[in-house]
């Protein structure tokens, strides 16, 4: 019997490459590749990128040298670039890096099986009309209680400083009945929780029975699939909350009480030049109203420090917005300019100031952070078990909040939806005992 090949995937950045990367092992699987967690020894290594975080491709390159030494030793070992950077570098990183057999942006990824035994160095970065979605093998059984699922793609928002809309093309939606179809399989093969994936999620107007539908119609029918208990979905912008969706989030229970929502800066100065069209007073007014429909959520949210043209004060309007909304979590990032996108023509803001205004900010979140799991010492909150604790009898999950919680529960099994009493915070979790 022939032994299978071996597949080192390397997922860098967001939740939408992690679904990606399933994907495409998925694909490679029907080519007789199984899975490895080490690029040394395996047959075929797929660095799949992502062009949000800084330096994005400084970080491919010096990765792709350190395979250097494996490729030397392996003639026959298949090295391919996935995803953003892919997509906006394409031949460039042949160019760069002759050790690299195959490129292919995050739209044409269904086509890895035939790139990999063409023989000669591929680059695929086209946009094609079919929907890969249904050239792509049937999902695979999960690997726990929990799956993402990617209902829409790309972005027509183009904020000044983002990369998306070049290299994941327009806003596309999926069919509704092409994902209910997904998700009842995922739940049939032991998945409780479904985290509905997108670039700009809350855009989602796929075909469904009757017209478009919402993403707010979309999460109502797959609510009532049995055996779907939770419903979460990433990422969203402020002015894609039609009034359906935030009156879901009062409406459903599977619709979890956390919420990600970028804002990026609380000044409408900086927000304009990012071209965000939405002001920090309308992204007040709609947490106001997303919170009068579920007054437990909790918000978390995107930030840039250092932005082209910020001042003092356009930063303290950022501050101030961050102390009105008290955010459970955040992201934030010291701007850095991405190729192609209109403010990398701008001159930044001077690096060790943006440092400074970046760990303020960090400072003021983590206190926020640390408050809202404070706050929930004592309550009873659902937790989803997804894996055994390192301690014995102990067993973790997340909670309703997607807080990472770690529960005494020797008799627990990855699976089990559990209600619990939490007893402890820490830095990056919750500690908790299980309700009998």
């Amino acid at each position: 019997m022939t032994e299978p090949r071996k597949l080192f995937i390397k997922t860098y950045g967001c939740q939408m490459n992690v679904y990606d990367s399933e994907r495409m092992a998925e694909a490679m699987g029907g080519e007789g590749y199984v899975l490895t967690d080490q690029a040394e020894g395996a047959d075929m290594v797929l660095l799949n990128t992502c062009h949000i975080r800084e330096k994005a491709s400084e970080k491919l390159y010096s990765d792709l040298g350190r395979l250097r030494p494996l490729k030397a030793a392996n003639p026959n070992l298949k090295i391919g670039v996935a995803g953003c950077v892919a997509q906006a570098e394409g031949d460039e990183i042949l160019r760069r890096m002759p050790l690299v057999d195959l490129v292919v942006g995050p739209q044409a990824y269904h086509r890895l099986p035939e790139m990999a035994w063409a023989g000669r160095q591929q680059v695929d970065t086209e946009f094609p009309v079919e929907d890969k979605f249904d050239l792509l093998p049937a999902r695979k059984a999960p690997r726990g209680p929990t799956a993402f699922l990617t209902v829409q793609e790309g972005c027509d928002k183009f904020c000044a400083f983002c990369v998306v809309p070049y290299t994941r093309g327009a806003e596309v939606s999926r069919p509704g009945a092409r994902i209910l179809d997904e998700a009842a399989k995922l739940v049939e093969r032991g998945v409780r929780e479904i985290t509905l994936l997108g670039q700009n999620v809350n855009a989602y107007h796929g075909a469904g029975e009757g017209g478009d539908w919402t993403l707010a119609r979309l999460i109502r029918a797959l609510a009532a699939i049995p055996g779907l208990e939770r419903l979460r979905y990433t990422t969203s912008h402020p002015n894609d909350m039609e009034d359906d969706l935030i009156a879901a989030h009062g409406d459903l229970p599977a619709l979890m009480p956390y919420l990600h929502l970028p804002v990026q800066s609380g000044s409408d100065r900086i927000l304009k030049a990012m071209n965000r069209k939405h002001t920090a007073e309308q992204y007040l007014r709609l947490v106001e109203r997303i919170r009068a429909a579920r007054p437990d959520i909790l918000l978390s949210s995107d930030f840039i420090v250092g932005f082209p043209g910020e001042t003092d004060r356009d930063f303290e309007d950022t501050m101030e917005l961050i102390r009105a909304v008290g955010f459970g979590s955040a992201f934030s990032f010291k701007y850095s300019a991405r190729p192609g996108t209109p403010a990398a023509e701008k001159p930044p803001v001077e690096e060790a100031l943006a440092d400074d205004r970046l760990q303020t900010l960090q400072a003021l979140i983590t206190a926020q952070q640390r408050a809202a799991q404070e706050a929930m010492v004592g309550r009873e909150v659902g937790v989803l078990y997804e894996k055994p604790g390192r301690l014995a009898g102990q067993m973790v999950g997340k909670s309703d909040h997607l807080h990472a919680v770690h529960v005494e529960d020797p008799q627990g099994r990855v699976g089990e939806l559990v209600r619990v009493r939490v007893s402890a915070s820490a830095s990056n979790s919750l500690a908790a005992v299980r309700i009998p």
